[in-house]
This record gives structure tokens, C-alpha cells and sequence, in this order.
């Protein structure tokens, strides 16, 4: 059973740094694609940036570009956000979810298979 576990949540000021990590217990795919997505009180989930294995190519929405980067360690089962320059409009729940045996990244959150318990990201003024 695949299971993804969240970790690097917390409180921050703004204009400061996170990195959330989103490891896998087991991943027997050779396909697939890892979203980090995001969820405020009272709004709905949204896609934040997304990781193919087709290439390792990435996507991100329009409001983090040039602040969050996401990345990989396969050794590990490991996905990155690493979050610069926070804002308050980043506070939320992260959350990463797995889509499998397809490349392609998607921002809908139904498209997902799997997903993470979620962390926190809170960002004070």
C-alpha cells in the first residue's frame, strides 16, 4: 500500500523559508506524477507545482513561480517544495498527492491516486 507522509511544516515570517518534504513508503511505479497542492480555510484544494518523472519536468501555478521549487530524491522516495520568499497567502495545509502510471501533471485534485496526510504552512505578517 502506498503512503505518503508530509513533513517540514510550520510557522514562519514572511519572506522566510520552508522546505516540505513528501516521502513514499514504497513506490513500485515507473510512471507518475507528484503534486504538491494547498489548502486554506474555506477554499478549495489548488494545485501549487507538480513533478513528472517523464524528464523530471516541472510545472507551477502562477502565484509561487521564481519563489517555490520543487524537486527530487529518488534514493530517498523523496519529494521537495522548497518555499522562498513566503507570504501570508501562502498560509494553508500542503498537501502532496501521487498520480500513477501516467507523466502527465494535473491540477485536479481527482486525478490523484494517493495522498499525504497534509502539514501546516502558516506565514505571519
Amino acid at each position: 500500500e502506498v503512503q505518503l507522509v508530509e513533513s517540514g511544516g510550520g510557522l514562519v515570517q514572511a519572506g522566510g523559508s520552508l522546505r516540505l518534504s513528501c516521502t513514499a513508503s514504497e513506490f513500485p511505479f515507473e510512471d507518475y506524477a507528484i503534486g504538491w497542492f494547498r489548502q486554506a480555510p474555506g477554499k478549495k484544494r489548488e494545485g501549487v507545482s507538480c513533478l513528472s518523472s517523464r524528464f523530471g519536468s516541472t510545472d507551477y501555478e502562477d502565484s509561487v513561480k521564481g519563489r517555490f521549487t520543487i524537486s527530487s530524491d529518488s534514493r530517498k522516495n523523496t519529494v521537495y517544495l522548497q518555499m522562498n520568499s513566503l507570504k501570508p497567502e501562502d498560509t494553508a495545509v500542503y498537501y502532496c498527492g501521487a498520480i500513477v502510471m501516467s507523466t502527465a501533471c494535473s491540477s485536479y485534485p481527482p486525478n490523484y491516486s494517493y495522498w499525504g496526510q497534509g502539514t501546516q504552512v502558516t506565514v505571519s505578517p
